[in-house]
């Protein structure tokens, strides 16, 4: 699976968890840029991602992440 349609499958999971079908998150992407990622949505979130992928993220990775660039680099490795 390439980094683009990693993107892709992930901005449909970014849409559906925040409820904004207009949301597109690139390497960049933080919290901050994202009206309502709060703690409690970053669990909903990394919940989504890893039924989306059928990946597990482990604590210690999840702690990492500093942007959604990071979250498709653990996405794409474990793929």
């Amino acid at each position: 699976m390439t980094r683009e349609d990693v993107y892709k499958r992930l901005n449909a999971v970014f849409e559906d968890v925040f409820d904004d079908e207009e949301l597109t998150v690139n390497d960049d992407t933080t919290a901050a840029d994202v009206d309502g990622w709060d703690s409690l949505m970053h669990i909903t979130l990394i919940d989504a991602v890893e039924e989306e992928f059928g990946i597990n993220f482990d604590m210690k990775t999840i702690v990492k992440l500093k942007n959604v660039g990071e979250m498709v680099d653990v996405i794409c490795h474990e793929l």
